[in-house]
């Protein structure tokens, strides 16, 4: 047998290298969502046969993501991906030009209104940015939204494999239903706190959405996004503002620098009210790994917080 020239053998290492790496297909498909949380309301649509894959993974900021090549491997290989929309993913045009996928890009947030800063608020120094434009893109904050995710997913999932529309579209209501329920009962959680004291600060401006659902004044130091650092006089306005409004209770997250917010806490003597999870789940095992956790324990969280528990 001849032997591959030199030349050859690194062509076929490289291709190698660059094609997507699968232990198994799986019997339904491959989806890949671009974070954990919208990974985790895609796997409630689709059946237990489908492979859900997650770009951005568990404790991870998607606003600041850096790309890795195994990202390109798993774009490569996907059936269906799935984003957030809003500007959420700024670096996911260039990684879906890079993997070559020519399948369609599901945009979970389609046909939200989205909420938008006013225009005086991108003159405020919180690092809104313009990563995002006027719009807040954590839309799934607001479980209503959610259900649009969700109802969304299941249409895109039955153009991709019609012939398993009925599993989609009865697994999509099933899950509507949970997050119905959930939302009920959380309304009358927050119910039990005085609108007075429904004010809290958090790391950076996530939680808008929540905030208009139940009620709830969110303050943070940084805007929509995380890429920037406030300057010294918006953390000086918000200090301000805290002690001027009493605000009870200070929020560190899960994909945020605590350090910022833990100096705020002790500027103003606001309580340290923990860790909430805006962008990303926990860990498997963790209090957030699954979006429902991940709301009632945030929700859960925020009213102790704001009542002083």
């Amino acid at each position: 047998m001849t032997p591959l020239p030199r030349r050859s053998l690194l062509a076929a290492a490289l291709a190698c290298a660059a094609a997507p790496v699968f232990a198994q297909a799986p019997r339904g498909g491959r989806i890949v969502a671009s974070f954990s949380i919208l990974a985790d309301l895609v796997r409630e649509v689709a059946p237990p046969d489908f492979e859900v894959g997650s770009l951005v993974g568990a404790d991870a900021d998607a606003h600041a993501w850096e790309p890795r090549p195994g990202d390109v491997r798993k774009l490569a290989g996907a059936d269906l991906v799935v984003v957030n929309g809003l500007g959420f993913e700024g670096w996911m045009t260039r990684l879906v030009k890079n993997s070559g996928y020519r399948g369609e890009i599901v945009v979970a947030s389609a046909g939200i209104t989205p909420r938008h800063a006013a225009h005086d608020d991108h003159d405020h120094d919180h690092g809104h940015g313009h990563d995002h434009g006027d719009a807040d893109p954590h839309a799934w904050q607001d479980l209503a939204h959610a259900q649009r995710y969700v109802a969304t997913i299941a249409a895109a999932l039955a153009r991709r494999w019609p012939q398993r529309r009925a599993e989609f579209e009865a697994r999509a209501a099933a899950y509507g239903e949970r997050l119905a329920t959930l939302d009920t009962r959380l309304r009358r959680l927050v119910d039990t706190v005085p609108r007075e004291q429904r004010r809290v600060i958090t790391s950076h401006d996530a939680f808008g959405y929540l905030g208009a659902a139940y009620g709830i004044e969110f303050l943070a130091p940084q805007g929509w996004t995380t890429h920037s650092e406030p300057s010294a006089a918006a953390v000086g306005r918000l200090v301000r503002q805290i002690r001027q409004q009493k605000v009870r209770a200070v929020f560190v997250e899960n994909i945020s620098d605590p350090r910022l917010v833990e100096r705020i806490a002790r500027e103003t003597g606001a309580r340290l009210g923990g860790r909430l999870y805006s962008d990303a789940l926990s860990a498997p095992g963790g209090p957030a790994a699954s979006f429902v956790a991940l709301y009632e324990y945030n929700v859960r969280a925020l009213v102790a917080g704001m009542s002083g528990a």
